[in-house]
């Protein structure tokens, strides 16, 4: 095994003006010849000896992680809060002997407006204190067949850059240098793996007291894969057979839009939305790929395009529950930017005399998070390109399913949307006599669509949390432990929560008034 590492610190925070930036890069990268077997090394045929080879695989990953401290940035180009100074009044007439003792006392002060105002308004512009980018990228390689060996100090071969994770295609190399297996039902498959992953985070303080944490992220995960044969007769050509891809991708999205909306066994209003957004979808997507749009099927989709379409379903889907025009949606089932959620807490209540009365602490939090995920996505093998200038009857039989809709060249099994308030609300205080009071409600969904029989499911839960406690300070107890006629002083804690939580599973239809609850519960917690 070879292994190679690097990492270097970008000197951009070198440049005055960017400061404010770290940014660090990261590089590894290794490659590992693995010996073929022994007994089944190589195979005899027809009289001529096959070498089945050896196998070989890289694997190399990229990471960039960047933090912007803004505060630097404010201070560099002059956004900072000015002092706000205070000056005393000015008398017209020569104070009395009363009036000056009582201006000694207590002078008259005058704030100055502006500065105040001027001071609100940075800390607005400044509320983001911290951004945080993190960007990773994985890849390998695995290819079976290789018949070279390496030498005792290692090795150079495929490539040098192969050796040190490279993933540039080296198969027809390979092949063209007589160093793959030249068996023909060879059937052990060429791997290459890639995964990418984003995370964004910042930091936002637009009020004293008051804190929002917001992130985002986005995985993309692929895997290809090949059986593959050596041309010997056109100077050992490398030909790949049945090329395959499948992965999975999850996304930060927003859901809030239709969070509220009215969704239960008898009606859900981001369902009907899904079921009309799909006619639009598929005119979209007819006039996109230059199709005939008033070529109609008896359901009064443009043909190849049907209701049940995946390519029309997806979209569709994605629209309704999202709460975005079904005319400006995006109908790729990838996104490329992470939407970002949310943390927020404010504590800020204890500046307010009625508060700070009756209250040791008193803080309000909410937070968010939904995301988009394709649980998995492969090629489909039986797809064949359609020419669109041609008419849907004079299409080959080839380009389209048992629907009568065109194939699809990817193929999901099915696609989630989850939701989660977590919390929707939360309030926590402690009161001046030490009784802790906490109070929470959570809410969540889950929206599965499959695409195997066009069915959705809706998971929906609530939950409401009360916690109790109180605190005894300075609680004595004689114990030998701390020693003869000794006391231990310590706070006694007690605490008592109580939760309920709401499930309940809903199956819907997309061409049947058919809601069913498959399931439910009601569970107690403490």
């Amino acid at each position: 095994m070879q292994n190679l590492g690097l990492t270097y610190q970008l000197p951009i925070n070198k440049i005055p003006t960017f400061s404010f930036v770290n940014a660090t890069y990261q590089y590894t990268g290794n490659f590992q010849w693995q010996k073929g077997s022994d007994l089944y090394g190589s195979l005899e045929l027809d009289g001529e000896t096959y070498d089945l080879g050896n196998t070989i695989q890289n694997a190399n990953t990229h990471n960039i992680n960047t933090s912007l401290d803004m505060n630097k940035l404010y201070k560099y180009i002059g956004l900072v809060k000015k002092p706000i100074r205070r000056v005393r009044t000015r008398t017209t007439g020569p104070p009395t002997s009363k009036s000056s003792a009582k201006d000694k006392k207590q002078p008259k002060v005058k704030s100055q407006s502006t500065t105040k105002l001027l001071n609100a308004g940075i800390d607005i512009l400044t509320s983001v204190k911290r951004v945080q980018f993190n960007y990773s990228e994985n890849n390998g390689t695995y290819l079976p067949g290789y018949t070279q060996t390496p030498g005792f100090l290692g090795t150079l071969k495929p490539t040098f850059g192969y050796t040190f994770g490279s993933q540039a295609d080296i198969r027809s190399l390979a092949a063209r240098n007589g160093w793959l297996t030249l068996y023909q039902d060879f059937n052990q498959q060429f791997t290459s793996t890639n995964t990418k992953q984003l995370d964004v985070s910042a930091s936002l303080e637009p009020v004293k007291d008051l804190k929002i944490d917001i992130v985002g992220n986005r995985t993309y995960y692929k895997n290809f894969t090949e059986n593959y044969r050596v041309d010997v007769n056109n100077d050992n050509q490398y030909v790949g057979l049945t090329p395959n891809t499948f992965g999975n991708f999850n996304i930060s999205t927003l859901l809030i839009k239709t969070a509220f909306s009215k969704s239960d066994e008898t009606v859900s209003d981001a369902f009907n939305d899904f079921r009309s957004n799909r006619l639009i979808i598929a005119r979209r997507l007819a006039t996109q790929n230059g199709a005939d749009v008033n070529d109609l099927d008896d359901d009064g989709y443009p043909k190849g395009f049907g209701k049940n379409s995946q390519n029309v379903l997806l979209p569709a889907f994605l629209a309704a529950y999202t709460g975005t025009d079904a005319n400006k949606v995006n109908t790729s089932a990838f996104r490329d930017v992470p939407i970002p959620n949310w943390d927020l807490k404010y504590s800020g209540f204890m500046k307010m005399a009625w508060f700070k009365k009756r209250f040791k602490r008193f803080s309000l939090t909410h937070g968010y998070r939904s995301t988009y995920t394709i649980n998995q996505f492969q090629t489909n093998l039986d797809y064949n390109e359609v020419d669109f200038s041609q008419p849907y009857d004079d299409q080959p039989d080839d380009t389209k399913d048992q629907s009568g809709n065109y194939k699809n060249e990817r193929l999901f099994s099915n696609i989630n949307l989850t939701e989660m308030f977590s919390p929707l609300v939360r309030i926590d205080m402690e009161m001046k006599n030490s009784v802790k009071i906490l109070a929470e409600i959570k809410k969540d969904r889950l929206l599965s669509l499959s695409f195997d029989n066009n069915l959705m499911t809706e998971i929906i839960g609530n939950e409401f949390i009360l916690g109790l406690g109180y605190r005894i300070k300075d609680l004595r107890i004689r114990s030998n432990l701390a020693g003869p006629q000794k006391r231990i002083v310590s706070d006694l804690n007690m605490k008592a929560d109580i939760s309920i939580r709401d499930n309940k599973t809903i199956i819907r239809y997309l061409d049947l008034e058919n809601n069913q609850v498959t399931s439910g519960q009601t569970i107690w917690g403490d």
